[in-house]
């Protein structure tokens, strides 16, 4: 379970080993360490979550560590701390986080961000009561989970105790939650210092049917702070499409100005996204993402937003827009939304306020626009007006499984015009086999300049849940393994039910 992981930054083509030669028929697969593996005990690893934190970066790799894989026996959080020690990533050994839980609850969805003003690193997760199932309490009305975090000032070496958020974050709303969750995955600064963490909810739309709940309906939304985490409150809910488990992006759309971005776990056989023109205070009505098909009954996927890179090089060494893939004019206003019936909130839509980020810091954590300088350098790069600059200068990759019936073979997509749904890649296929949940981010560019990505995901070669592996892969890569243009649309599965297993 240990062990080093790469070579030299100098040595990118080491970093990524090819299973074959390279080629449209045969892309290269990044090289994987396993990082958690499944216990002859029945000991399960699950639900994973990275953030890199500088300098260096370090990588915090979190998962839950569960009895066995049933969601109701999760029992505890872990990491693992991947120090870069000479252009490689040593990985140190397992550590339980003790403080990470609530006495008689359950401790589940690993969900960091890091401050990069304060350097605090804060694990937000949910501390379930029992093992009280999230469909049980979705039936019944009656919430089980509990909001809490714990701090880290040293990069991950120690933590804090835990905080019991709920009453101060969410209130007396919780009252109308079936149940609710954060993440799972990473949350997101923004260059106004705003912190946002990922969160979905089962909100409970109508009781009175005899005594019992009619119906619930999922809605993603964001936990903020705007003081360095001395205090959260709770953003507003996706008002339409059902939306679940989601990430967080800042995307700068050039001349449509800048916006948060929300891309969510549905049961409506398709990714949902949503946009946010105040920060996560509110969000814009969702749309479906056609190009991102959902697997059956759904998974959780991770997003992670990066600059651009400059359009001035040459077209055939792999950085140019390609055929197919124009900037389209973003709609803030989707047209596709469910049926009344299912629609429920009431959407605070915004104008943009001379661009959403307008109070930029010198330093920010990933996902963001963008960062420059050596792997230890994490200063944010403020897009710069140009006449021959793309409409949109951030960029979004997206991991998921590609199989449409089961959980199989992790895939990597790349938008080069977020603000479009129309606008994913096809994937590509990192790694081939039972897949699962999965976390990317961006730990800094090489030598070269070009930006390195990592993910860590569920895998097995039986189940989606006997592994937790983890992998490091080049923008260069992706865009020389990726379809050239928009994957076509393909909405083929219909509507799933309310809840889903996880």
């Amino acid at each position: 379970m240990g062990g080093k992981y790469g070579a030299p930054w100098a040595h990118l083509a080491d970093l990524w080993p090819c299973c074959g030669p390279q080629s449209m028929e045969s892309p290269r697969t990044p090289a994987r360490t396993v990082l958690f593996e499944r216990e002859r005990t029945g000991l399960t690893y699950r639900v994973p979550s990275l953030l890199p934190v500088p300098p260096g970066p370090t990588l915090l790799a979190f998962v839950e560590q569960r009895l066995s894989p049933d969601d109701a026996h999760a029992h505890r959080l872990v990491l693992r701390r991947g120090t870069l020690a000479q252009g490689s990533v040593q990985w140190g050994a397992l550590h339980m986080l003790g403080t990470a839980a609530l006495a008689e609850h359950r401790s589940m969805n690993p969900c960091p961000v890091h401050d990069a003003g304060t350097g605090t690193v804060f694990l937000f997760f949910i501390a379930v009561l029992g093992h009280t199932p999230e469909a049980v309490q979705i039936t019944t009305g009656r919430n089980a989970a509990r909001l809490c975090c714990v701090t880290s000032h040293d990069a991950g070496l120690t933590w804090g105790s835990a905080r019991d958020l709920t009453e101060e974050a969410i209130g007396s709303a919780v009252q109308d939650w079936a149940t609710f969750a954060v993440g799972p995955g990473h949350g997101v600064q923004l260059p106004s210092g705003r912190l946002l963490v990922p969160a979905y909810t089962y909100r409970v739309d109508r009781r009175e049917c005899f005594g019992k709940i009619c119906r619930t309906s999922p809605h993603s939304f964001a936990f903020y702070s705007d003081d360095h985490g001395r205090t959260w409150r709770c953003g507003g809910l996706v008002p339409n499409l059902r939306s679940g488990e989601c990430q967080l992006a800042a995307v700068d759309g050039g001349q449509a100005g800048s916006f948060l971005y929300c891309n969510a776990r549905s049961p409506l056989g398709s990714r949902v996204q949503a946009l946010s023109t105040d920060e996560g205070t509110s969000f814009l009505p969702a749309e479906h993402v056609a190009t991102l098909p959902e697997t059956a009954w759904g998974c959780q996927g991770s997003i992670v937003g990066f600059l651009a890179p400059t359009p001035s090089r040459p077209q055939d060494d792999g950085w140019s827009v390609g055929p197919g893939s124009a900037p389209h004019p973003p709609r803030l206003r989707p047209g596709v939304r469910e049926p009344p019936e299912e629609a429920a909130g009431d959407p605070r839509g915004g104008q943009v306020p001379g661009g959403l980020f307008s109070h930029p810091q010198p330093q920010g954590d990933g996902p963001r626009p963008g960062v420059i300088g050596d792997v230890g350098s994490w200063t944010l790069v403020p897009p710069l007006p140009s006449a021959t600059a793309p409409q949109n200068t951030t960029w979004l990759l997206y991991s998921h499984p590609v199989g449409r019936r089961a959980r199989l073979h992790m895939g990597i997509r790349l938008s080069r015009s977020p603000l479009d749904p129309k606008s994913w890649t096809g994937p590509w296929v990192v790694y081939e086999g039972p897949s699962g949940y999965s976390d990317l981010a961006s730990i800094g560019p090489a030598p070269g300049g070009d930006l390195v990505f990592a993910c860590l995901f569920e895998s097995g070669t039986r189940t989606s849940y006997e592994e937790i592996s983890f992998c490091t892969f080049s923008l260069h890569d992706v865009l020389e393994n990726v379809p050239a243009g928009p994957q076509p649309p393909t909405l083929g599965d219909k509507p799933r039910g309310r809840c889903w297993p996880s």
